[in-house]
């Protein structure tokens, strides 16, 4: 079990021993006028997690999968309800592409500036080529709110989906495909 500040916080963190990159977000977060509510707590890995943290922001925590294609030369980042199965045949059918795999984190720092057990959505700031093909279940997007990490995994932020759909992306130049696993 992961130790939790239970502590809703509105604001971005002050204590100085943050990482840049959880910074940077933050900063982006402002300038975009995004609210968020965060939480803090020691670094997660899974999705179980994340279970605590979701019951006190009352959301559902979005899986997130770094994948590319068997050439690795095209890279997707999928979100996806936490609670769902992610079956490789059906997204593939319906993004055309061959079969998907697990991207590797030298692609997630190159693309996102992310580590592996941090990758969020939030990370497209940084893919400034838009390498990387954003992938939004279905259910994702019909929610109200959704949950994602600071580009570290250490924080969680409860935030706006339409914030991300209307604000964030077309910021970042990403447009998502929406799909239906």
């Amino acid at each position: 079990m992961i130790k939790i500040d239970k502590t809703l916080y509105n604001l971005r963190p002050t204590d100085e021993n943050r990482l840049e990159k959880e910074m940077v977000t933050y900063d982006l977060l402002d300038k975009l006028n995004i609210s968020y509510i965060r939480i803090d707590h020691d670094e997660t890995a899974t999705i179980e997690d994340c279970i605590e943290v979701e019951d006190l922001l009352g959301i559902q925590i979005c899986k997130n999968l770094f994948l590319c294609n068997a050439s690795k030369t095209d890279f997707y980042l999928l979100l996806m309800p936490g609670d769902k199965k992610f079956v490789t045949k059906n997204l593939s059918k319906q993004i055309g592409s061959s079969r998907l795999s697990f991207a590797g984190g030298e692609y997630m720092e190159k693309f996102l500036n992310i580590t592996p057990g941090s990758v969020s959505i939030l990370g497209l700031m940084n893919d400034k080529e838009c390498k990387v093909k954003l992938l939004i279940d279905k259910e994702i997007v019909e929610s109200e709110y959704f949950g994602c990490h600071p580009c570290i995994n250490t924080s969680s932020l409860k935030i706006k989906i339409s914030d991300i759909l209307n604000k964030f992306l077309p910021y970042t130049g990403h447009d998502p495909l929406i799909v239906e696993l």
